[in-house]
């Protein structure tokens, strides 16, 4: 039993001992000093050495020495001298220094293997001190010591079995952390302490000569030279290339090339902080060409290391406000351009979403971009098809066009590997290879922003105040959210730039979510894959590992979600929603209306916790456990739910009115006892259903309480034969894990009913609001104070802003017209590049003249004639002929979408409003099919095939 305990003791007290920071606090307490933000952020001996000096890297050592020894102490009270459960305590340890402590452990296991076997350990010692001297290499050395320790083990101990697969398991994983964690040793030896440069210049040991094919860091080599052997890695050509770390000596790499008059050398600056997304530095520093002999070469490499403290070097950096680095240097074999020029992935003068601009000219480069020259110029319009890329080109010179198309494709090639991110590409041809010499992001166009996930979320155009409102509640949960994953690595991440408005649309912020998902280390794809139903790429294995604390506390808020959300049904929703039933705000002053309206804000920024979570929450589960939406029940959305009340009550009309006239339903219901049963029905479902409206998130929409036409007709046309028959041939399956996904696609209705509710009585109070201050006269218009923020109409009512009561109606009316033009732009870019984008063009590039191609959302095969909606429209005729096109879909599309043969949808994905009903109600479906509103025209005849997401357009029949 004793053993059990020590066994407990050991896995649980080590890693917790690990993770101790005591390295961070000597530093911190002597030289205030947070070794989390400088240099690599590791917090290790050696970092303590660097930053704090002797006394801090000797204090450092002491104490990450008396950890390994308590570790081994614990373990050998249990266990007695010498067992493998002493290294076990090691490896706890190592992995609690590592994931929590941020450092590799190895002074841990030096002490605490020394304390575990003496005589193992000299023989370890002398076999590192005998490498080290002889290889001046301590990447060899540590290495080869990390495979010594098992086969000295194994040796002294060849009939101990536990014990050598307990040294084997611990070499291993500090073999893999030193593969994972940026080494201390690389920094530059003249920005270390004075008085402890001498022995961490002993132990950086003799540099290796690094080249392209090796795995680059940018943090030291710079962003040029790490992207182009990131680029060779991928298989893309790229010049055979070497690289020099800023303060090497360079005669290694001297004496290692051999350039000649046959063989020429290109060398190249690749400073830190060079070709970054956000700075580009582009011709700030130096490049040497037809370096020929070892004497150049050594001129040449000091020229661009100086040249990153030229005027003009220093100068850029003061006006982009970036800090002073360090310059690499990049060797390359120069390749003789038979063609050579540039290539930007987007344009990024007009932003145009296709168009690839390409500059490009006989010989070097260096004549495109030294300005001197001017260049051919061509524009290639690259459009992806399911299996192929179509590409046409504008302009014409001495460059063959297929060799433009071919740089056109490698450019987009390269821009999606980069998750989209465009790209500033440098190449060369020489006859026979089209060769890659740089790539870079074009920092103009950042950050960028994506419509495709917010058009969900928030579709449609937006008014002012629903955004001030919005905004802050679905920036603040995301941030939330990541921030629970992230920890201490959400440290300078701006959450309120998560989402903004263009054209009077909301845009999610591409740059700032791959940024983030790369410091969860999860796949750019993640937020489409939990939000669309997109395909979804494994993350690596070592970036799952580094982030198991936080996904842990997120699945831990995921597993207690259902829990947390009936609480607060039961505690705050529920009654929060009764209070404001019963006392609606209709005579209340504008001060207590205010109160109201913040009142519901609380509500609604806690329930937009689970209106972002459960859907995500479902999502996962749903893939995960691979589960078909055939055999989920969706029946409790509110949507769902409103339209099989509202079909169940047509089908009891219609048995009072077997052909009723179309004018004459309502007349002729009300002439009969079971007539008015279901009038009285009819009404109690408004009553029910009234929070709903044409968008959801939208409260300058008016709701089904306040516009009742559009339901009415539906009930007549349902009344009338147009019944669409429910879906009800739901496969029905007991799988293991079905009803965990069932549970959160219901958890999901409940919070879109409650979320739904709230933003229905936000907006009655504010239309109480506007009536008394129209009453006032400080508005002048029904529908005014939609064009008003929050924190406007609150400076309103505590009459606290004279300025903007004196500027109020040329606020308003500004914006109104500004609302007004966006409205009218029946085509916005699901991409926007910048901060102030450029009015939506008037052209678009199809797949190809006949198919267009989106998201399959509903299966089934329909043809018919197509009906292009860009707002909602009750009383338009369409029948089961009809194929709706239309920007979005939300919850209040439901009544028109219903009667339809197909849907069309610009925007959306597999789980969006939409999508859910057509499958419900067995209508074919397509979401994301790219400009399908601009595309397509009224009256053209087309073919909907929602199980693979194709529409084939008949271009014989001209469109109505």
């Amino acid at each position: 039993m004793s053993e059990l305990w020590g066994a407990l003791l050991v896995l649980i007290v080590c890693p917790i001992l690990g993770a101790v920071p005591l390295i961070a606090w000597i530093t911190k307490a002597l030289t205030q000093q947070q070794l989390v933000r400088v240099g690599t952020g590791n917090i290790s001996v050696s970092a303590a050495f660097y930053h704090g000096g002797t006394l801090v890297g000797i204090l450092a050592v002491l104490s990450e020495a008396l950890k390994g020894i308590v570790a081994v102490l614990i373990a050998r009270t249990f266990f007695g001298h010498g067992s493998a459960w002493e290294l076990i305590g090691l490896f706890a340890l190592v992995i609690g220094r590592y994931w929590i402590g941020r450092g590799a452990g190895t002074t841990n296991v030096v002490w605490g293997f020394a304390l575990h076997d003496p005589l193992a350990s000299v023989f370890i010692f002398l076999f590192a001190s005998i490498s080290f001297s002889i290889l001046r290499s301590r990447t060899i050395a540590k290495f080869g010591v990390l495979v010594t320790i098992p086969i000295i083990v194994a040796v002294l101990h060849f009939d101990d079995t536990p014990k050598i697969l307990a040294a084997v398991a611990l070499s291993g994983l500090i073999a893999w952390i030193y593969t994972q964690i940026p080494d201390d040793l690389d920094l530059s030896p003249e920005e270390a302490k004075a008085d402890s440069q001498a022995v961490f210049q002993l132990f950086r040991g003799e540099q290796t000569i690094l080249s392209l094919d090796d795995d680059l860091d940018a943090a030291f080599v710079g962003e040029k030279a790490a992207r182009l052997s990131q680029i060779n890695q991928w298989g893309y050509p790229v010049p055979k290339g070497w690289v020099l770390l800023p303060y090497d000596d360079p005669q290694p790499l001297i004496d290692y090339l051999q350039p000649s008059e046959l063989s020429p050398l290109v060398v190249r600056s690749s400073a830190i902080g060079e070709d970054t997304e956000y700075s580009s530095a582009a011709g700030q520093y130096d490049t040497i060409l037809n370096v020929t002999t070892k004497e150049g070469l050594q001129q040449a490499i000091v020229k661009i290391q100086a040249s990153y403290d030229s005027p003009r070097a220093l100068q850029y950096r003061s006006d982009r406000g970036l800090k002073s680095a360090a310059m690499g240097i990049l060797i390359q074999q120069q390749v003789r351009g038979v063609f050579s020029g540039v290539a930007f992935s987007r344009d990024p003068m007009s932003q145009e979403l296709d168009a690839v601009v390409i500059e490009a000219l006989p010989g070097s480069p260096t004549q495109v971009v030294s300005g001197k020259v001017t260049p051919e110029q061509y524009r290639a319009f690259v459009t992806d098809g399911e299996n192929h890329s179509l590409i046409q080109l504008e302009g014409s010179g001495k460059v063959p066009q297929v060799l433009i198309k071919q740089v056109a494709y490698l450019s987009r090639q390269i821009e999606t590997r980069y998750h989209g991110i465009p790209q500033d590409i440098e190449w060369c041809y020489d006859g026979q290879t089209l060769w890659v010499l740089q790539a870079r992001p074009i920092t103009t166009l950042q950050p960028i922003w994506t419509r495709k996930i917010a058009a969900e979320v928030i579709p449609g155009t937006i008014c002012p105040l629903t955004w001030s409102i919005n905004r802050p509640l679905t920036c603040g949960v995301w941030g939330t959210i990541f921030s629970i994953v992230l920890s201490e690595r959400a440290l300078g991440l701006d959450f309120n730039q998560t989402a903004t408005l263009h054209f009077s649309r909301a845009y999610f912020n591409a740059s700032l979510l791959g940024e983030i998902f790369n410091r969860m280390g999860l796949p750019s794809e993640s937020l489409e894959f939990l939000t669309r139903g997109a395909k979804f790429t494994k993350p690596p294995i070592e970036s799952t590992l580094r982030n198991i604390p936080g996904l842990l506390r997120l699945l831990v808020r995921e597993l207690c979600l259902e829990k947390d959300f009936k609480r607060d049904l039961r505690q705050r929703f529920t009654p929060a929603l009764s209070e404001l039933e019963e006392l609606p705000g209709d005579n209340l002053e504008p001060k207590l209306l205010l109160e109201r309206i913040n009142f519901i804000l609380e509500m609604l920024r806690r329930t937009t916790y689970y209106s972002i979570l459960a859907p995500l929450s479902a999502a996962l589960r749903q893939a995960v456990w691979r589960t078909k939406d055939s055999e989920i029940d969706r029946q409790k959305d509110p949507e769902v739910a409103a339209l099989k009340a509202l079909t169940e009550l047509a089908i009891a009309a219609k048995q009072i009115l077997p052909k009723p006239e179309p004018d004459d339903v309502l007349e002729g219901l009300a002439q009969t006892s079971q007539g008015i049963k279901i009038l009285t029905q009819f009404n109690q479902f408004l009553e029910n259903y009234g929070y709903l409206s044409e968008v959801g998130t939208d409260i300058a929409v008016p709701t089904w309480k306040e516009n009742p036409q559009v339901v009415r007709e539906l009930f007549v046309q349902l009344i009338q034969g147009n019944t669409p028959p429910l879906n009800n041939n739901r496969q029905k399956q007991s799988r293991k894990h079905q009803g965990a996904v069932q549970r959160r696609i219901n958890l999901k209705a409940k919070v879109s009913e409650v979320y739904s509710r709230l933003l229905a009585e936000l907006r009655w109070s504010f239309l109480a609001l506007e009536k008394q201050l129209l009453k006032s006269g400080l508005l002048k218009q029904p529908g005014d104070i939609f064009f008003l923020e929050l924190e406007e109409v609150q400076a309103l009512i505590e009459s606290r802003n004279t300025s903007l009561l004196d500027n109020l109606p040329q606020l308003i009316v500004k914006r109104q017209e500004k609302f007004e033009e966006d409205k009218h732009f029946n085509r916005v870019p699901l991409l926007v590049y910048g901060n102030a984008p450029l009015s939506p063009l008037e052209s678009a590039n199809k797949v190809s003249e006949q198919i267009l191609q989106g998201i399959p959302a509903s299966p089934g095969k329909v043809q018919g004639k197509v009906k292009v909606l860009h707002s909602f429209e009750a009383s338009i005729d369409i029948d089961k002929n009809t194929i709706l096109v239309l920007p979005y879909t939300d919850a209040g599309w439901a009544p028109i979408l219903v009667r339809a043969g197909g849907l069309i949808a610009d925007a959306g994905g597999r789980l969006s409003h939409g999508a859910i009903l057509a499958r419900e109600y067995g209508i074919p479906a397509i979401m994301d099919v790219k400009n399908a509103t601009w595309v397509l025209q009224d009256g053209q005849k087309v073919t909907v095939d929602g199980s693979s997401g194709i529409v084939e357009i008949d271009n014989d029949l001209r469109p109505e």
